[in-house]
């Protein structure tokens, strides 16, 4: 698992980062900047849409991957110059965060889902599961774990807005590298939100026979 983990971690850095800065910079001056950026966008199409197609299921997680794929995909192709399609980056982001913080209010926050997902793919049974997360405890730390998601769109979309105001087109490749920066700071305090939940429940083996005992008189 390490070892993949690894590799993965390798591939963000080349697929998200390493190419599409190299095809960014090479490109630019022969076609222009708006299609050097639609142009750099592709190793990490593929790379993600390989992501997904590794879980072998469909599942929320990767509902929501592919949606955000195509719909950014969509409004880089439909932007019509390399400035609105930093800009359409910036809206879309912050149209990301209040999904997050909309599955909250509704009592459905997003990271719970992505959860469960990880989990059934290790065998878990989806429905214990999802009972088990609800927890009051489990619940309210699923929803900070949403909120840092949805807090690492606004930083992103801010920074970069930022960026754009300052430097117009040229915030592109600073952009590339903030936003691999982000992902991964934030995808550390997210696994460790994950961890935690983990070792409650570990540590809390009632809680377990809890969720046995509501299912059984269910029946």
């Amino acid at each position: 698992m390490k070892v993949k983990n690894q590799k993965f971690v390798m591939l963000d850095l080349v697929c998200y980062v390493i190419f599409p800065l190299a095809v960014w910079h090479l490109t630019r001056e022969p076609i222009g900047d708006y299609y050097a950026m639609l142009l750099s966008s592709v190793p990490g199409i593929i790379y993600t849409v390989y992501r997904f197609m590794a879980l072998k299921k469909v599942n929320v997680f990767g509902i929501y991957i592919l949606t955000t794929l195509v719909i950014g995909t969509l409004l880089d192709v439909l932007a019509g110059s390399a400035l609105q399609l930093l800009w359409n980056s910036v809206i879309f982001a912050y149209v990301l965060a209040g999904v997050f913080l909309v599955s909250i209010l509704i009592r459905r926050p997003i990271s719970l889902y992505f959860a469960l997902d990880f989990t059934e793919l290790q065998g878990y049974n989806r429905p214990f599961t999802k009972r088990l997360f609800y927890k009051k405890k489990k619940l309210t730390i699923f929803n900070w774990i949403t909120v840092a998601f949805a807090v690492q769109d606004v930083l992103l979309a801010s920074i970069k807005a930022w960026l754009i105001i300052e430097y117009g087109v040229e915030a592109f490749d600073k952009g590339i590298i903030l936003r691999q920066v982000l992902n991964w700071g934030i995808a550390f305090l997210i696994m460790g939100g994950f961890f935690y939940i983990g070792k409650i429940i570990k540590e809390k083996p009632e809680l377990v026979d809890e969720v046995k005992e509501e299912m059984g008189a269910e029946k």
